[in-house]
């Protein structure tokens, strides 16, 4: 059950992340369905700090050197969808759409590159980062306590008081709601929804370091994430665009997706003979089920998908 607890708490930190960041990218009015390829980019810095940094770096080095990076080249990745969709007004469905494709191939081509200088004989997709990990990790008894689990916790609090607490919060929801009206009091439509596109871009970024490190010393960057892009727009859409409810739906859904992982551990599920590809697959059916129930009620900003037309009223 430690284990379970374990994994639900830091699948829960990735799915609260992406989805906080998709919540920022959408309450200014911009659709970002490009979270999953945000996620691969921003995983893919993260891992190649820690592949490259010198065998003896402290551990408060690694830890800041790889989130930096990690977030730095989601914010990057994201730049896409901003000079896409912000000033060229394309469909922001579509966009994010060919983020997501890009960046897996992208990831996976650069890795060898990477590796192939390297060694020549090394053509692999895989990044190992086995000493460089254990610098996030912390061990209170038989619970692997990971730092990334505070960031979210106060990334989570953050992203509640700016949204709410902040002129800057208001305006950037008022670009969501009515950009229109917004302008007409002096708000920079433009600003605020590029904002909200880097902010998503940062927290999916760390989103993906996040989730390749949750469990693993090595990642193959064919794989992607897993589809946990989509799993975050799910738990975004559950929790209402709403931080405390993201944080419980990202509970659930994280609980879901744990159980794929310790199953075998715990007595009961063990005992039902279920083959694993089932409990693999359980986060993805819940996320169908619990939008098949909920999204006639959900409340999606105005706004969003709709390019800013300084001209219209």
């Amino acid at each position: 059950m430690v284990l379970l607890l374990q994994y639900t708490i830091i699948f829960a930190s990735v799915l609260c992340l992406v989805a906080l960041g998709g919540c920022f990218s959408e309450h200014s009015g911009v659709i970002n369905l490009g979270l999953e390829g945000i996620m691969v980019m921003g995983a893919l810095g993260g891992a190649v700090t820690m592949f490259l940094l010198p065998a003896g770096t402290s551990k408060f080095v690694i830890v800041l050197a790889t989130t930096l990076f990690a977030v730095l080249v989601g914010m990057l990745y994201s730049v896409l969808l901003g000079v896409a969709c912000i000033n060229f007004k394309a469909d922001q469905t579509l966009i994010g759409t060919a983020m997501n494709l890009l960046a897996t191939a992208a990831a996976t081509v650069f890795v060898r590159a990477m590796n192939t200088s390297i060694n020549p004989d090394n053509v692999s997709s895989a990044i190992q980062y086995i000493k460089p990990k254990k610098a996030f990790l912390k061990y209170i008894g038989n619970f692997e306590f990971n730092w990334f689990m505070v960031m979210a916790l106060v990334l989570l609090i953050v992203s509640y008081f700016v949204l709410y607490k902040t002129k800057f919060g208001l305006r950037l929801m008022a670009c969501g709601e009515n950009p229109q009206a917004a302008d007409s009091v002096g708000i920079n439509v433009y600003t605020m929804r590029w904002a909200g596109v880097l902010i998503s871009g940062f927290l999916g970024g760390l989103g993906g370091i996040v989730y390749i490190t949750a469990g693993v010393s090595e990642w193959k960057f064919e794989m992607g994430v897993a589809g946990f892009g989509f799993l975050a727009l799910a738990v975004m859409i559950f929790g209402q665009w709403r931080p405390t409810r993201i944080a419980l739906a990202a509970l659930l859904f994280g609980l879901f997706r744990a159980l794929s992982n310790v199953y075998t551990g715990i007595g009961f599920l063990a005992a039902m003979n279920i083959p694993s590809t089932v409990y693999n697959m359980m986060p993805y059916i819940i996320s169908i089920i619990v939008l098949a129930f909920t999204s006639k009620n959900s409340r999606a900003p105005k706004a969003e998908g709709i390019p800013y037309d300084k001209g219209m009223r």
